[in-house]
């Protein structure tokens, strides 16, 4: 299982990056536990200055935009 964490303060582009991560999930036949770090302080702690941002078994693997469902999919392959 994959732990992947949406990092945002809960804008419609946060919310649209954790649909497309669960709809990858599925797609891609890939466990995920979904975490959903809202904290500004927590965000910093991972050098994030622009979100939504999307961490993978704790390493920033996008920042600043929000990747469709293919793109995300090959990030969890």
């Amino acid at each position: 299982m994959k732990k992947l964490q949406i990092l945002g303060t809960g804008c419609p582009k946060c919310k649209k990056l954790a649909e497309n991560a669960e709809a990858a999930a599925k797609a891609a036949g890939v466990e995920i536990e979904l975490v959903k770090v809202t904290d500004i302080h927590e965000i910093m702690k991972f050098g994030v200055m622009m979100t939504p941002a999307m961490v993978i078994d704790g390493v920033v693997k996008v920042a600043g935009k929000v990747p469709d469902v293919e793109a995300i999919q090959k990030l969890l392959a």
